[in-house]
């Protein structure tokens, strides 16, 4: 049905593993706002949540195409990549901009499993998208920094070891520059919880582990800083272009699941005497959301391909989590609108994968924020805001 997809054997081998959990785990894990454990150690075990990490520690040591091939099927078989896909791109700050002794301390550890490092805190109640303003303070004491705030929609804290978190260390007033003054901090939770951090759950319409974080006075060993003091901003931005394709590969996995649910359902279920894929009015939406998902999928492999070429590739993989997760929704509606009424069922899994792939319009980075930075960045127009 598709073009020829890249890295084959990966993709077969995802394929098998998550056919070991079918609608029905997921569909029990929805119902139960429960974590997915018994995958996400599969996936573990298997290797695949280390492919981006070199073989020096203990990982695959693949390329990006490698990691959105593994995202894309898990996403495609109907499961949620998203209980552990910040697995592989937040450990990206710490490859790239962690010092020898930090890497050498968590790597290995990560690669096995043994430590999971899946919590990205950065957004906050007052700042929102804009990153710039965010309120959460860590200030230097001696071999410690303390830290003081709130962060908001922070998922998998409770399912992970060590959260990567981003900080003022400089107010913002008194930087020359809003992006300057911000510190990456890597923070140990099995000593954090219940020492200066608490954990809020936020109940959502998705089964995202998502919570709210309050820190109160939680001490930091200086050394757990990642990089070097006010350069967090920029550190986090190389962590995010891996983000955004990754989880653009995600959206496409969701549309190929749609697609494919929705074109078995046209050829079987008979309306009048007749299939109601013989239907145009059913027959074309379906191929649009074809056509609409093989294009935004170029643009995926176009993004992945510079960012494994060590070149800049922001704008691209801003380009392809929009075209992407446009392409997803629009999938999603319309595999809904194939199914009608049984659409809004739970047993036929497509009201949970609906709810779960509207998510990506918003998050990690609104639709809108892409277009302005598109307006702005690549097409020389004056910034709206």
């Amino acid at each position: 049905m598709a073009r020829e997809r890249s890295y084959p054997e990966v993709r077969d081998a995802v394929a098998r593993l998550c056919a070991d959990y079918p609608d029905a785990y997921w569909r029990d894990k929805d119902r139960d706002k429960s974590y997915p454990t018994e995958f996400v150690q599969a996936l573990t075990d298997a290797g695949y949540l280390s492919v981006l990490i070199p073989e020096e520690y203990g990982g695959a040591g693949m390329d990006l195409g490698a990691a959105c091939a593994v995202l894309e099927e898990i996403q495609r078989s109907g499961a949620n990549g998203a209980a552990c896909h910040a697995q592989m791109y937040i450990m990206g700050t710490l490859l790239r901009h962690g010092s020898d002794e930090q890497k050498r301390r968590y790597l290995p550890g990560i690669a096995s499993g043994e430590l999971r490092l899946q919590a990205f805190g950065v957004t906050e109640p007052s700042s929102g998208t804009d990153t710039t303003r965010i309120k959460t303070r860590a200030r230097r004491e001696g071999d410690f920094y303390v830290v003081d705030g709130q962060k908001v929609f922070i998922s998998r804290v409770e399912h992970s070891d060590l959260l990567l978190l981003l900080v003022r260390t400089t107010p913002r007033d008194q930087v020359d520059k809003p992006t300057r003054g911000m510190s990456v901090l890597l923070i140990d939770l099995r000593e954090a919880v219940g020492n200066g951090l608490t954990v809020r759950p936020l109940e959502t319409m998705l089964n995202h582990a998502t919570t709210e974080l309050f820190f109160d006075g939680l001490r930091v060993p200086a050394e757990n800083l990642v990089g070097e003091e006010g350069k967090g901003f920029g550190y986090i931005l190389d962590g995010m272009n891996a983000e955004r394709i990754l989880i653009a590969a995600e959206c496409i996995g969701d549309a190929r699941w749609f697609i494919d649910r929705s074109s078995e359902y046209a050829a079987g279920r008979e309306v009048f005497g007749r299939p109601i894929g013989e239907n145009q009015g059913i027959q074309f939406p379906i191929a649009r959301a074809y056509a609409q998902t093989e294009a935004a999928s170029l643009m995926v492999d176009r993004a992945g391909e510079l960012f494994d070429a060590g070149e800049a590739c922001g704008s691209e993989a801003n380009m392809a989590k929009l075209l992407a997760a446009d392409a997803s929704w629009a999938a999603a509606d319309m595999c809904l609108q194939t199914h009608g009424g049984y659409g809004f069922t739970v047993e036929y899994d497509i009201e949970r994968k609906f709810r779960e792939t509207r998510l990506y319009q918003v998050a990690p980075i609104s639709t809108n924020l892409i277009l302005s930075n598109i307006a702005t960045h690549v097409l020389g127009l004056p910034k709206s805001f």
